[in-house]
C-alpha cells in the first residue's frame, strides 16, 4: 500500500470500528465470528466444530467466514466483521501500520510448507537468478516477507525483481501459464503448484528465515470479552495437539472444508507444525524485524511497534 492508501485505510474504517466495537461491548457475546484460510488449526477446529460444541452450553454461536489470503481477512477485522482469525506474518505489520483495531492474540512458528516455486523447466537454479524476474505473490501476506528476505540472502534488493501482486486465486493460472516467472506461496497452494503446475521448488522459507504465523483478534472485541476470546484460544489449541498427532485425518479435515483433493491436504498436512502458543519474546522479536524491515524498504509509510499490539490475557 502507499501512504495515501494507508491513511485512506486507517480514516475510513476508524468511525465503523468504534460503532461496532461499542455496539458490541454493550451486550454480552452472541456469536463469535472466526476468519479462515483454506489451511490449519481452525480449518480442523471448524469441521470438527469444536468451537460449536464448547460455546453451545453459553448460548453462543459460531460464525466461519473464509479468506483466500491475509490481508483481506484483516480489513474486514479492522471493521469488526471477524473476531478471530490466523493469518501470517506480513499482513498483521502492514494492519498495524495502517492503524487497525487488531491484537496478536497467540502465535506459533512456521516450520515447512511455504516457500518459492519456479516451473519445473525453468532454468532459474538459485536464488540470485531472480533477479530481473518477475515474481507473484499477494501483497501484505506471509509470502511478501518470504520474496524479501529471500532476495536479501542473496544479495539482492526489492528493486532487484519485478513483483506480481496477485491472490493465490489468480497467481496459481498466472504460474501455469508462464507469466510469472516464479511464485511466492503457501500450503494449500504450495502443494498444488509442485503437484499441479508442474512447479519446482527453489527455495523453502524455512531455509531462508524463521517465519511465524498468528492467531489475530479484532482490538475491542479482546479488549470487551477476553474471556471469551481466551476460550477460543484453549480450543483451538486442544485442537492443534490433536492434530499433531493425526495427520491423515487432518488431511481428510481439510480437503472436506476446502474441496481440495486429499492428495493435496495430505501434502500440507505431513509438513505442517499445528500449534498454539503465547505470543513470545522471540516471536515478538522475529516479528519486529519483519516490521522494520518492511519500513526500511518503504512498503509501509511508518515504523510500527509489534509488542504493542500483543494482548494480553491479564486484560480479561
Amino acid at each position: 500500500m502507499k501512504r495515501r492508501e494507508f491513511l485512506q485505510f486507517s480514516l475510513g474504517v476508524a468511525a465503523v470500528t468504534a460503532w461496532s466495537g461499542a455496539s458490541r461491548a454493550q451486550s454480552a457475546v452472541k456469536e463469535v465470528r472466526i476468519g479462515y484460510q483454506k489451511n490449519g488449526v481452525l480449518v480442523i477446529t471448524r469441521q470438527q466444530a469444536a468451537l460449536e460444541t464448547h460455546f453451545a452450553p453459553q448460548g453462543i454461536a459460531v460464525k466461519w467466514v473464509e479468506f483466500s489470503s491475509g490481508p483481506p481477512m484483516l480489513e474486514a477485522m479492522n471493521v469488526g466483521s471477524v473476531d478471530y482469525g490466523a493469518v501470517g506474518d506480513s499482513p498483521p505489520v502492514f494492519a498495524q501500520a495502517a492503524g487497525a483495531a487488531i491484537v496478536y492474540a497467540a502465535g506459533q512458528p512456521i516450520t515447512n510448507g511455504q516457500g518459492i516455486l519456479v516451473p519445473a523447466h525453468s532454468s532459474i537454479r538459485s536464488i540470485a537468478e531472480l533477479k530481473g524476474k518477475r515474481i507473484g505473490f499477494t501483497k501484505g501476506s506471509s509470502a511478501h516477507n518470504v520474496v524479501v528476505q529471500t532476495l536479501e540472502k542473496a544479495g539482492l534488493t526489492y528493486a532487484d525483481i519485478t513483483p506480481v501482486y496477485l491472490a493465490p486465486p489468480d497467481a496459481g493460472p498466472a504460474f501455469a501459464n508462464g507469466s510469472i516467472d516464479a511464485w511466492a506461496i503457501w500450503d494449500p497452494y504450495f502443494a498444488i503448484g509442485e503437484t499441479k503446475q508442474a512447479g519446482r521448488i527453489l527455495v523453502n522459507a524455512s531455509e531462508v528465515t524463521k517465519t511465524n504465523s498468528f492467531y489475530i483478534a479484532n482490538r475491542d472485541f479482546a479488549k470487551n470479552h477476553g474471556i471469551v476470546l481466551q476460550q477460543i484460544i484453549d480450543v483451538t489449541a486442544q485442537t492443534a495437539k490433536w492434530a499433531e498427532a493425526h495427520r491423515d485425518e487432518v488431511a481428510k479435515s481439510l480437503s472436506a472444508v476446502t474441496g481440495i483433493p486429499l492428495d493435496i491436504q495430505t501434502i500440507a498436512a505431513n509438513r505442517s507444525s499445528f500449534a498454539v502458543g503465547p505470543v513470545t519474546d522471540d516471536i515478538v522479536a522475529t516479528q519486529q524485524g519483519v516490521a522494520d524491515r518492511f519500513y526500511e524498504l518503504g512498503l509501509i509509510p511508518k515504523p510500527v511497534v509489534v509488542r504493542d499490539a500483543v494482548w494480553k490475557p491479564t486484560q480479561t
